[in-house]
């Protein structure tokens, strides 16, 4: 053989290989980078579902305030009542004002359990929106690795990149499957 024809058999085993890869890490990043953008429209709708529940949670502690005034300005009003001189005007003030203290515990009650329920809701959602804030974040890494490892054309640097592929994608399968997955201490360092 010469040795023209030596170094072009290397080339061609050589492209053969490269082009192997380019295409493994081309269809790699194709996956993870639809599946990422799954994640962010599922992870916008839970961020919406939070504000709205945040919204609620607001609005029903500001109402539990304002049933609690009326309470408490109910219960003094029975109170003056109560020291009065017996008679049907008192009897019938006083009837109405203990209505009123009934009414106002009720709705203060009602409200207050509104308030923590829109308090629950938005922690649940807070789960899943941490957890495919983590996918998004993980993919991302991986992508960079893929596109290094598409420059480089190194096989170990796919292999690495598929550590984070793998988290990535278990939490934004977390995410929408509505596992409890949730690694806290990444999380908190992560968050705010």
């Amino acid at each position: 053989m010469e040795p023209q024809e030596i170094l072009e058999s290397a080339n061609v085993t050589e492209d053969k290989r490269s082009g192997r890869i380019d295409t493994v890490v081309a269809v790699t990043i194709a996956l993870v980078a639809t599946f990422m953008g799954l994640c962010k429209v599922k992870d916008d709708n839970i961020v919406q579902a939070m504000q709205q529940a945040q919204a609620d949670r607001i609005d029903n502690w500001g109402w539990y305030q304002a049933h609690k005034t009326r309470l408490e300005v109910a219960e003094g009003v029975v109170a003056e009542f109560q020291v009065m001189p017996a008679s049907p005007a008192r009897d019938a003030g006083l009837a109405k004002w203990q209505g009123t203290v009934e009414k106002q515990k009720a709705e203060q009650d009602e409200t207050k359990k509104k308030a923590e329920d829109a308090e629950k809701a938005y922690n649940d959602w807070n789960v899943h929106d941490d957890q495919f804030d983590l996918a998004d974040g993980a993919i991302a890494v991986a992508i960079a690795l893929l596109a290094v490892t598409a420059l480089t054309k190194k096989w170990w640097l796919f292999f690495l990149a598929l550590a984070p592929t793998t988290f990535g994608v278990i939490m934004g399968l977390a995410g929408f499957l509505g596992w409890s997955i949730h690694p806290d201490a990444l999380a908190k360092f992560l968050g705010t």
